[in-house]
């Protein structure tokens, strides 16, 4: 396998264009995440990769069936099938194709965490899809899980868990959400999210206000879980106090030589 498609670029801004695929190279980028929602953090990257020409996958481990969300729904199968239609609507406004929804169960995934690769569960199907993709690069939460959702942080565990065991001349590259530690938002409900020190944010994939309006269409699309007020706010809140104009990721690895892997 060639070199990663976002291999060896610590402390650059990675300008959208340049991380177009090169010809003839299919080979995906998969977003590994537990609940539809879970990429509007990073929205405007994934709207920029897809625009580059990068084939961009959304995985969910669950669909979200536990909620609670801002919906009448209970939980359960309708809710389950309502923030699938929500994921499919969010793919399409960020030019992507039809998410896949693994199906297992939303808050529940620690059910998962003793289970091997050898298993039938969670981290056998991961297994699977990650070789049946042959993905360039993986991108995940970080160890934090963004706000410590529990089953954010289990999906990046068993993300990085089968990644670790591949052999370094199959590995892809393995991306972390992050927040720099040195930028705040300015709303109540983002100030437990956790921060990275900006020196490990060595990935940052830039957008422009075509991503931001993608970002923004996207958001819009997760009914059951805002309020129009907070779909309203969150793009923007994002661009202007989180993001400034670039998605920040964390290699997960770091070569011999302590640059991105």
């Amino acid at each position: 396998m060639s070199k990663p498609l976002l291999a060896g670029v610590p402390a650059l801004l990675l300008a959208s264009a340049a991380l177009a695929q090169p010809a003839g190279d299919t080979r995906p980028v998969m977003v590994i995440l537990a609940h539809p929602d879970d990429e509007l953090p990073m929205a405007p990257a994934l709207s920029a990769l897809a625009r580059a020409g990068a084939d961009v996958r959304l995985v969910y481990a669950t669909s979200g069936d536990a909620g609670p969300g801002v919906s009448d729904l209970e939980p359960g199968e309708a809710l389950a099938a309502a923030r699938e239609d929500e994921a499919r609507c969010s793919a399409k406004a960020l030019g992507l194709g039809a998410p896949m929804m693994l199906g297992y169960d939303d808050g529940k995934l620690a059910d998962e965490a003793r289970d091997t690769p050898e298993d039938d569960g969670l981290i056998a199907r991961l297994a699977s899809e990650i070789a049946a993709a042959g993905p360039e690069t993986i991108i995940t939460w970080g160890p934090d899980g963004g706000y410590g959702h529990a089953d954010h942080r289990l999906v990046s565990a068993f993300t990085s868990q089968l990644v670790e065991a591949m052999p370094a001349s199959e590995r892809p590259a393995l991306l972390y959400f992050g927040i720099r530690a040195d930028r705040q938002a300015p709303v109540a409900e983002l100030a437990n999210w956790a921060k990275t020190d900006p020196a490990l944010l060595s990935v940052r994939i830039g957008y422009d206000e075509t991503d931001l309006a993608a970002a923004a269409a996207a958001t819009q699309c997760h009914a059951t879980q805002f309020d129009a007020a907070s779909r309203a706010m969150l793009a923007p809140v994002f661009d202007q106090a989180i993001w400034q104009g670039a998605v920040d990721f964390r290699p997960a690895f770091a070569s011999r030589g302590g640059s991105a892997d």
